[in-house]
């Protein structure tokens, strides 16, 4: 019933509106807020009720059961800057109710040159990279209702200082009475990251004004406790027949951070010739005042030959206001 969906996105739209205090601010480990995937970038970041691949992990951890997914995936993403963002997921079925996935996220750069006041040329360098490392398990209550829950250990280092931490991630996916999907997601709950590390030992004068006291005191500098990006999502999603051989899924999610205004996602994707072609597009941060990224569009190409298995390739485009574009690609072998 459409307009029972119409009434699902019209509540999902005033959830993402109301209350819409200015929430900016910071939080640690900013990397994990990046959206992982061709497929799930190329359609605005409107995932939390798809999650029907290996990215499923990072966007809703139920999909891996919900799906039976089974598949190798890889994905690399020039990101902005000149920064490499990458993602390798493996989930493995367990039995047909549920499954066990393994995921890496990594954010890496080249080496850059120190600089000081008063001396840019130093001739040293300082490398600096965030990773995560995670493994999910998801289940099957229901045919119709799934839950997932990913924990992952991360870590960010600049130089010879790093900060570490735990958190986790839990979903839901339902395909509801009515047909359409509802999932439901709460990202990177957990500890809060302190910089640590050699580079903030210091040599330190305790009292200037006494004469004779050691002034090579080696101390450390106290830095503060940052809260992770925790995020909620809630999302719908329905598949519609094209034709014999086409299908088209539209998708939208409503986004609540802990470090930014509420906003929505939106996108869809076109399913050409049982799957073989895959046309993605989307927007993401509507009603976001001062958002970034302003849209998105992908392709993807479906071998069911490959080495007796499938192998997927998708490539994403992602446009930004004053940062440029972003470009993804994922490889992934069907198993």
């Amino acid at each position: 019933d459409m307009r029972e969906n119409y009434k699902i996105i019209f509540t999902l739209i005033l959830i993402a509106s109301a209350y819409g205090v200015n929430k900016t601010g910071t939080t640690s480990a900013k990397f994990l807020s990046i959206g992982v995937g061709s497929n799930a970038v190329g359609m605005g970041g409107a995932y939390t009720a798809v999650a029907d691949d290996a990215t499923a992990m990072y966007w809703n951890p139920a999909g891996l059961s919900f799906h039976d997914t089974k598949e190798i995936y890889f994905n690399h993403a020039n990101w902005i800057a000149d920064i490499s963002f990458d993602y390798f997921g493996l989930p493995l079925p367990l039995n047909p109710r549920s499954t066990l996935g393994f995921n890496i996220t990594s954010v890496t750069m080249d080496e850059m040159e120190v600089t000081r006041y008063g001396n840019e040329d130093t001739g040293e360098t300082f490398k600096a990279a965030d990773y995560a490392i995670a493994s999910t398990y998801a289940m099957d209550l229901t045919d119709r209702f799934s839950i997932g829950i990913n924990g992952k250990f991360i870590q960010q280092s600049i130089a010879n200082s790093h900060a570490r931490g735990f958190a986790i991630d839990f979903g839901t996916l339902f395909t509801t009475p009515f047909g359409f999907n509802l999932g439901t997601s709460i990202s990177n709950f957990g500890s809060k990251l302190k910089m640590t590390g050699d580079d903030l030992l210091v040599g330190v004068d305790v009292d200037e004004n006494i004469d004779g006291n050691n002034e090579s005191v080696t101390g450390i500098l106290s830095t503060d406790y940052f809260d992770l990006p925790l995020v909620l999502r809630i999302g719908i999603s329905d598949e519609i027949k094209l034709g014999l051989r086409n299908t088209l899924v539209l998708s939208l999610d409503a986004v609540s951070p802990n470090d930014n205004a509420n906003y929505i996602n939106f996108g869809g994707k076109i399913n050409a010739l049982d799957g073989l072609v895959s046309i993605y597009g989307g927007v993401n941060s509507l009603f976001l005042d001062n958002a970034e990224s302003e849209f998105c569009f992908g392709i993807g190409l479906r071998l069911p030959s490959f080495m007796k298995n499938t192998l997927s390739i998708n490539y994403t485009y992602e446009e930004m206001k004053f940062l440029g574009s972003a470009q993804q690609m994922s490889i992934s072998i069907n198993y």
